[in-house]
């Protein structure tokens, strides 16, 4: 089994730190990313400076990420100021979010569930016609910190309104760690059969320490890109408490010992996560730069 990780410490990870890195940083946890063989990295979002001040210098790390064949960089686009600023950055994907409840997408994107999904519409179309990869998002498809649950039935029709637009993949969030595997297969098994020929990613929150059941249950329901963060870093600044992407090293161990291939060196993600927590002045959530891989590799 092959599976492709979208690393996301980045945007995703670093824009709910109250430290803010220097660009020369954020190149630097990229090009360590890229060296460990993450081949897809959501390096930046475009999204106004004022409400994220983390993500204010997108351009400026576009511009000096390392330009590698195999290697795609994702920029998070809400409206068309921001996919023109994407665009001339040289992004290689577009990730835009759909909220699955107005209370939260209110306070998120400044719109109800049906403009962001009209937004997406407009954006995917513009993204096509420029030859970029488009993953529309559905946020807080597991639960939403102000309406609390978010029914099935609700998550699978806005699959179905995001997929007319065309998406090359839709990602489901589960953006205040709620969920749990049950409802991750219900969730497949809906969306193959609304939107057969579109790939499916998962992005899972640990907040309530179930976000790697639901990774491993993704696995076994057949999807085939997962994100992670690595170190654990990261939440979404606009829901209160949702803390704790999985993390990438934490999540390549159990891969690795199942025996799923992703072509990403374990001991070198574990060594960004620490050199992460000396930049962020704590310790990442993540477990691996504590405990280490088993067994321990062989340095003689």
């Amino acid at each position: 089994m092959n599976v492709t990780l979208v690393e996301v410490a980045p945007r995703d990870g670093l824009q709910n730190e109250p430290e803010i890195l220097a660009v020369e940083d954020k190149v630097r946890l990229v090009q360590r990313s890229v060296d460990a063989g993450l081949c897809r990295i959501e390096a930046v979002s475009f999204v106004n400076p004022q409400r994220v001040p983390q993500m204010a210098d997108a351009e400026a790390v576009m511009a000096s990420v390392p330009r590698i064949d195999g290697v795609s960089y994702a920029g998070l686009v809400f409206n068309d100021r921001g996919l023109d600023r994407a665009l001339a950055a040289g992004v290689d994907e577009i990730n835009v979010v759909v909220v699955a409840t107005d209370s939260f997408s209110q306070r998120n994107q400044g719109c109800s569930t049906v403009q962001g999904i009209e937004r997406w519409a407009s954006l995917a179309a513009r993204a096509r016609d420029a030859g970029l990869l488009r993953t529309v998002t559905i946020a807080a498809a597991f639960g939403c910190p102000f309406d609390r649950e978010v029914p099935e039935p609700v998550v699978l029709e806005l699959i179905r309104r995001v997929a007319e637009a065309g998406p090359d993949e839709i990602a489901l969030a589960d953006t205040i760690g709620v969920g749990t595997p049950d409802r991750v297969r219900a969730l497949t098994a809906g969306a193959a059969a609304i939107a057969p020929e579109t790939a499916l990613r998962f992005h899972f929150h640990n907040t309530r320490n179930t976000g790697y059941a639901n990774a491993i249950a993704a696995l076994d329901a057949g999807v085939r890109v997962l994100d992670a963060s690595t170190g654990g870093i990261g939440g979404c600044p606009f829901a209160p408490a949702a803390t704790g992407n999985i993390a990438t090293e934490d999540l390549l161990y159990a891969l690795d010992r199942m025996g799923v291939e992703t072509g990403v060196r374990i001991e070198q993600v574990i060594e960004t996560g620490s050199w992460l927590g000396e930049l962020l002045g704590k310790p990442v959530p993540a477990l691996l730069g504590r405990a280490g891989v088993f067994p321990e590799p062989d340095r003689r």
